[in-house]
Parts: structure tokens; C-alpha cells; sequence
């Protein structure tokens, strides 16, 4: 069994999460800017840049100075040094996202990858079926780019759709609701990821090693690379959302958690679509108008509904309560924690005290007993009848003495 102590975890988790914001900061960040460029290009307007290849050309101003920016059909009459590449921060970010997922839920597989109550792995089962799935989602996803090609951009986003929304299906079956959103981030980063090292990279080089052979570069090269570019951008903000995802678990504790990760995923995306037909000189307020919507509906048809316990029904005792706070929450929730691999209240929360209980009542309610993400992976069995009482407690006001 894979094993750590709490404390080098925490500082593996903090390093390797600081890492991954950072270099994923400046591959989003990348990634935004040569989008918006390509859709702010305009004709060149001297001749001769045009006969040299010159396809567009923007001016920019930023940081005190202007830029003149141009972009060639293929590439330029000679090879320029030095030359700029964008790669490492998409390695740099894998990378550190993969380490995340080996500290974070394959060390802790148990406690946040794995949920009895959905599928009875074990340990080593849980990661290999999780390394397994990040290969085939690359897999998958290539094959479909390449059987498609250019040029069908609308059948390929249809069919993508359909396999990421099997895949966070699949997902949860196997894995906690925690875990699931966060293994299909994992998938969709690995095919973003795939595309710089597997296409737009390679397609550099093709471009390059033909001006150095003295040759004239293919534009299929550039072509390719263009279209995984673009693709990549699409999929940012989707990703974006399973990195936070693990802070709400009224999403993915939810009965239809893998509906609701599709559908905001697909609202990000649309919300990325609006800031790129915006570069093109086009506002369509119809997209943040109907992203917004679309939240808003997802927001609506998830609102927990008013347990079934009565307010008025048998009153339930503190005294009856406190003992399954203790035994099922507060192994983790406490000043000292007892939970294996726990070394500190997790946010701070904790139920050592009846006024600390009574304070975090309505977390306990959303948590607990709505979305039932907590015990993690339930890792203390906390009943259903548990989880009825603790309802009836707080309908009834959760009174301490």
C-alpha cells in the first residue's frame, strides 16, 4: 500500500500545486494572447511584406510601448535567430498536475479517489484504471482528430462532447465524486498536453527543418498545429474548473454529479467562444447572456430539497447526535486529529465543542447528509439512519444545551 506522512504530503501538495498554478498560468496565459493575435490580424498593408509572405499583421501597445506583430502564409523568406518557442509551460504543467494526482489521490487513493459505496477497488486497482483511462483519453481523442481532419470541426466538438461526457459517466462509476471530476480534468489536460508534444510541437519542427534543408515548408504542418492550438484554447477554462472543483461539493456529491461537471464545462467553453469571436471585432451577447442562463438553470435544478425528516416529528436529543459527530467526523475535524494521514482540521473546521457542532450546522447539512461527500469515501460508515438523525436535529433548529 502506498504510504506518506502527513507532513512531507503537505509540503509535496503545497509545492507541486504552487508549481502547477504558476506554469498553468503561463500556458493559459500563452495560449489566450496568439488566439486573440490570430483573430486580431489584419492584411498587410505594405505590398512587399505581403510578396515575402506576410498574411497579417497587428499593432499593439503594452507596458509603456508599441509592437508591431506579423504573421506569415508558411513561413518567412529566411529562418530568424534567435527564435521564441511556447512549450514548456504545457510540459511544466502536466507534469506538476500528474505529481498532484500521485500526492494528492494516489498516495490518499482511499480517501479521495476511492468511495466503497461506489465501486470496491483497491488501491492499486483505483490508479491503475486512473493511468489507463489518461492514456486512452489521448488515444481516443488523436484517433478522432485524425480520422476527421480539417476542416469538420463541428462533428469532431460533437463527438469529443459525447466522450468526455461518457468518460465523466464512467468516472463515476468507478470513483468518488471528488475523484471523478478531478480524473476527467486529468483526461482532458492529457490530450491538451498530447497535442503540444504529440502535433504542434513536431509541426514546428517540420517548418523549421525545412528552412534549414533549404527547402519550402508544407503549410499541412502549420495547419495541424494551428488546429490542436485552437482546440487546447477551448478547453482551458473546462480544465480550469476541475482544479477548483474539489472546494464544491454540491457539484460533484450531487446523484447527477457527472451531468452537472458536462454541463459547465460545456458552458465554459461557450464562455471562451464569446472572447474569441470578440478578437474578430464581433460582440454576441447572446453567449454570456445564455452562459448565464445556463447556470442559473443548473443552479436551480441542483438546489437541495427540504429533507423529508419533519421539523415536527420526534424531537431529536443533542445528546443523541454528538456521539455520531465524534465517531464519524470528528476523527478528522478536531484540534487533534485522529484520522490516519490528518494532521490538522481540514479548512479548519472542527467539532470538538457543542457550540463548534451547532455553528457548522448547515455545513454538516450540505455536506453530510444533501450531498453525502462527507465522511471522504466514507471512510468512517456513517449510516443512513445517522444521517437522518443529524437532518431531523438541524430542521429542528440544532439546539445544544
Amino acid at each position: 500500500m502506498l504510504a506518506m506522512d502527513a507532513y512531507t504530503n503537505g509540503w509535496l501538495d503545497l509545492l507541486l500545486r504552487w508549481l502547477h498554478v504558476i506554469a498553468g498560468i503561463a500556458w493559459i496565459g500563452s495560449s489566450f494572447y496568439f488566439i486573440a493575435l490570430d483573430n486580431h490580424l489584419l492584411p498587410p498593408r505594405d505590398e512587399r511584406d505581403a510578396g515575402e509572405g506576410v498574411a497579417g499583421e497587428a499593432w499593439e501597445i503594452h507596458g509603456g510601448g508599441f509592437y508591431h506583430v506579423q504573421k506569415y502564409r508558411v513561413a518567412p523568406p529566411t529562418l530568424p535567430d534567435p527564435l521564441l518557442w511556447f512549450k514548456w509551460e504545457a510540459y511544466t504543467t502536466w507534469l506538476s498536475g500528474f505529481g498532484l494526482l500521485i500526492v494528492l489521490y494516489y498516495f490518499n487513493a482511499n480517501t479521495y479517489l476511492i468511495d466503497k459505496g461506489v465501486a470496491d477497488l483497491s488501491q492499486w486497482e483505483a490508479i491503475a484504471i486512473s493511468v489507463a483511462l489518461l492514456a486512452a483519453a489521448w488515444v481516443v481523442y488523436d484517433g478522432l482528430c485524425r480520422v476527421l481532419g480539417d476542416g469538420r470541426e463541428l462533428v469532431l466538438a460533437a463527438l469529443l462532447l459525447a466522450f468526455v461526457a461518457a468518460s465523466a459517466w464512467g468516472a463515476g462509476q468507478l470513483f468518488s465524486g471528488r475523484g471523478s471530476y478531478i480524473q476527467v480534468g486529468a483526461m482532458v489536460g492529457t490530450m491538451m498536453a498530447g497535442n503540444v508534444f504529440f502535433v504542434i510541437i513536431p509541426a514546428h519542427w517540420e517548418l523549421v527543418r525545412a528552412k534549414q534543408a533549404g527547402r519550402e515548408p508544407d503549410a499541412a504542418a502549420g495547419l495541424r498545429g494551428k488546429q490542436r492550438s485552437v482546440h487546447n484554447n477551448y478547453l482551458t477554462l473546462p480544465v480550469v474548473l476541475t482544479m477548483i472543483s474539489n472546494h464544491f461539493p454540491f457539484t460533484y456529491g450531487h446523484s447527477h454529479g457527472w451531468l452537472i461537471l458536462v454541463l459547465l464545462m460545456v458552458i465554459g467553453a461557450w464562455v471562451r467562444h464569446f472572447f474569441n469571436v470578440r478578437h474578430t471585432g464581433r460582440t454576441l451577447w447572446a453567449i454570456p447572456v445564455t452562459a448565464a442562463l445556463g447556470i442559473a438553470g443548473v443552479a436551480i435544478a441542483i438546489r437541495p430539497q427540504e429533507h423529508k425528516a419533519s421539523v415536527g416529528g420526534p424531537a431529536v436529543a443533542f445528546a443523541q447526535v454528538q456521539p455520531i459527530v465524534a465517531q464519524r467526523c470528528a476523527v478528522c475535524h478536531s484540534l487533534h486529529p485522529t484520522q490516519s494521514g490528518v494532521s490538522t482540521a481540514p479548512k479548519g473546521v472542527m467539532f470538538d465543542t457543542p457550540a463548534e457542532i451547532r455553528d457548522q450546522a448547515s455545513r454538516i447539512r450540505q455536506q453530510a447528509v444533501d450531498s453525502k461527500v462527507m465522511p471522504i469515501g466514507n471512510l468512517t460508515k456513517m449510516t443512513q439512519a445517522e444521517r437522518d438523525l443529524l437532518a431531523r436535529w438541524i430542521a429542528q433548529g440544532a439546539k445544544i444545551p
